[in-house]
């Protein structure tokens, strides 16, 4: 299947990004709406390509943006939540400590 200039793309540029970039793929479909390319990363990757409150994924939306205004399409970006994507941190048992006992702790 031949690649496109916008799904290379986002493939260069996520695979820079993740830690398991052999777990990147990218799938594309026209249809009505325009365009949409849909990524799959590793689950570990995910906090990687959506950034800090979303940051990075909205970066790569605008990039995207830019590449379908030069061809005269609407690309549209959409990131796979994989299985187990949405994991809920368990918080550490131990109370919190306040800053003046972490400094006495600091014995210089």
């Amino acid at each position: 299947m031949a690649k496109y200039a916008d799904q290379e793309f986002v493939e260069f540029v996520i695979k820079g990004l993740v830690d398991h970039p052999e777990e990147v793929s990218t799938d594309r479909k026209i249809d009505e709406m325009g365009v949409l390319l849909t990524l799959k990363v590793n689950p570990q990757d995910m906090g990687q390509v959506i950034g800090r409150q979303g940051g990075t994924a909205r970066a790569i939306r605008t990039l995207l943006r830019v590449i379908g205004a030069k061809h005269n399409a609407r690309i549209n970006f959409k990131i796979e939540e994989p299985e187990g994507g949405r994991v809920v941190r368990e918080r550490s048992e131990a109370p919190a400590r306040n800053v003046d006992q972490m400094v006495d702790d600091l014995k210089f």
